[in-house]
């Protein structure tokens, strides 16, 4: 089960409270104030780890408190910090803190580290508040409280390219065909319920090793979706921090003509967020190897000409267009980047 938003509540540890002490020592007739100050509390911090890829380790924990300080003690012995909670989440957390609304971090890079809650500082023992003239303090501090709060964890996939679409318009087949990822494809709506990631490398396309790309594959999604209607926009999320969008239309579908699905797609995009539809968007014809009425390829060609692109025509079943549009996504990713285009093995297009 694909977990991607979960309320934690964090309490950091309290810290530990300074001790009123005096020195009574045979050969230290003086004596004098010997207090230690207390321990630290415990912190609890987030770190992302690339190893998750989602917020599950949350399912059945998702209170955390940190240890204590303890208290400090006579002989100038200053009691131990409370140990930290390190929680591990995966890249692409967004932490916001769930009262406020305000959003704490947004972890991206592997190791990348936040404090959420700290620890109380230790109070202070009588022994710092000795002078000249008060030479027996009996004032000591009590460590102070440790943070807590109620955190808003939201996991938005970090991925090159997202893939957006009708339900079954060939997103999945496409994810397995280009990748090492294997998604559930089947002849029927919401074959995805999770999104899915997989690695493009060209070397799978006659390309150099070095050259690859992250595609994100989300559920279908259909009219009315920004209003509650499937399940794809609950997961546009995870499609936010994409650098491209594919969009994929089946034009074997002999019921919803290629620009009914094109608008439709683009009008629940719009909704969703303004952000998210001005990505760079390719239109991809797919399911080439069962296109029956030429005239389907033909309007489609009208609307990418309509958007000043070049109509791009894939089959999952036979492979055709695949090759091409690896590279092309690929040359598009590192012109972007102001690198220098991949150029292809073989027969390019």
């Amino acid at each position: 089960m694909f977990l991607d938003q979960v309320q934690l509540r964090v309490t950091a540890g309290h810290g530990g409270s300074g001790a009123m002490s005096f020195r009574r020592e045979k050969f230290a007739p003086e004596g004098g104030p010997d207090g230690g100050d207390g321990g630290k509390g415990g912190s609890i911090s987030l770190r992302a780890n690339k190893a998750l890829n989602t917020l599950n380790p949350f399912r059945q924990k998702r209170e955390f408190t940190a240890e204590r300080g303890r208290q400090g003690e006579g002989c100038m012995r200053h009691g131990s910090d409370g140990a930290d909670i390190l929680l591990e989440v995966p890249l692409g957390t967004v932490v916001k803190d769930a009262e406020t609304g305000e959003v704490l971090a947004e972890l991206l890079a592997p190791g990348e580290e936040v404090c959420v809650a700290r620890g109380g500082r230790g109070g202070l023992g009588n022994t710092n508040f000795k002078s000249s003239t008060n030479r027996t303090p009996r004032h000591h501090q009590p460590g102070e409280e440790g943070e807590a709060r109620v955190l808003d964890l939201e996991l938005k996939l970090i991925a090159d390219v997202g893939l957006v679409g009708f339900p079954n318009a060939g997103k999945s087949t496409l994810v397995s065909r280009l990748s090492a990822a294997r998604p559930k494809i089947a002849n029927y709506p919401f074959t995805t319920l999770e999104p899915q990631l997989g690695v493009v490398s060209l070397d799978r396309f006659g390309g150099d090793l070095l050259d690859s790309w992250v595609i994100a594959d989300i559920p279908g999604l259909i009219e009315g979706a920004a209003s509650g209607a499937g399940l794809g926009i609950q997961f546009l999320r995870h499609v936010e921090r994409t650098r491209m969008l594919l969009q994929l239309v089946d034009l074997s579908d002999p019921v919803e003509e290629p620009a009914d699905a094109i608008r439709i797609i683009e009008g629940e995009v719009q909704a969703f967020s303004p952000v998210l539809a001005a990505k760079p968007r390719w239109l991809v014809g797919t399911k080439l190897d069962a296109l029956q009425d030429d005239s389907r390829r033909l309007a489609f060609e009208a609307l990418c000409a309509e958007r000043g692109q070049t109509p791009i025509f894939i089959s999952g079943v036979t492979g055709e267009g695949l090759r091409e549009l690896a590279f092309a996504v690929n040359d598009a990713l590192k012109v972007e980047a102001g690198l220098k285009a991949a150029a292809p093995k073989g027969e390019g297009w």
